[in-house]
């Protein structure tokens, strides 16, 4: 039984690493990781949308993009690059790194790619804010999803910002395996107002 449950749980480790989070695009149609090789990131790009899809729509009960792109390859260029709203994913360590953050959410936090997914998540949110976003991770954690959520955020720059009508949903497969947590924010204002 030991025997079948390592072989389960290095699966589970496999699949995770495969859905690491997708990459921008080179133009070469290839994606440049953290130390400057080039790996064909289609495959594992379109598995992590999908594991994005997937989870956000088991679990809200709506879809996240529209529906000509579910299951298109434009589905990655889309959420990375065209989609009017931040989406941000982080993993499963004890102190969760980011995976993944489109171009909303670069330009709101002012990371690029290569910082973004070195940065543990928590540093999306300064001191005074910690336990709130503490609080509604682990709500997420609970309940599979929150929606609604409202929180502020700390940009590279120091800049404070509000990010609005938040869901936060747990990225878990078809198997019912945890890959981590993924957040969408619709809207996002000034930290000075309201």
């Amino acid at each position: 039984m030991t025997a079948d449950k390592n072989r389960r749980e290095s699966a589970v480790a496999r699949r995770a690493s495969r859905c690491a989070g997708m990459r921008p695009m080179s133009e070469h149609g290839r994606a440049e990781t953290i130390d400057g090789a080039h790996l064909p990131s289609q495959s594992r790009d379109m598995a992590f949308a999908h594991l994005l899809l997937s989870s956000y729509q088991r679990l809200t009960g709506s879809s996240l993009c529209p529906p000509g792109f579910l299951h298109t390859g434009e589905t990655v260029r889309w959420l990375y690059e065209a989609a009017p709203f931040g989406l941000l994913a982080h993993g499963t360590g004890a102190d969760p790194i980011f995976v993944y953050a489109n171009a909303v959410a670069q330009k709101c936090f002012e990371y690029s790619w290569e910082e973004f997914v070195q940065l543990p998540s928590r540093l999306s949110a300064d001191s005074e804010a910690q336990g709130d976003r503490e609080a509604f991770v682990r709500s997420v954690a609970e309940h599979g999803f929150v929606s609604g959520y409202r929180g502020m955020r700390l940009a590279k720059s120091g800049r404070r910002f509000w990010i609005e009508d938040v869901t936060m949903w747990n990225l878990v497969d078809a198997d019912g395996s945890y890959h981590g947590q993924a957040a969408v924010f619709r809207s996002w204002t000034d930290g000075r107002e309201g």
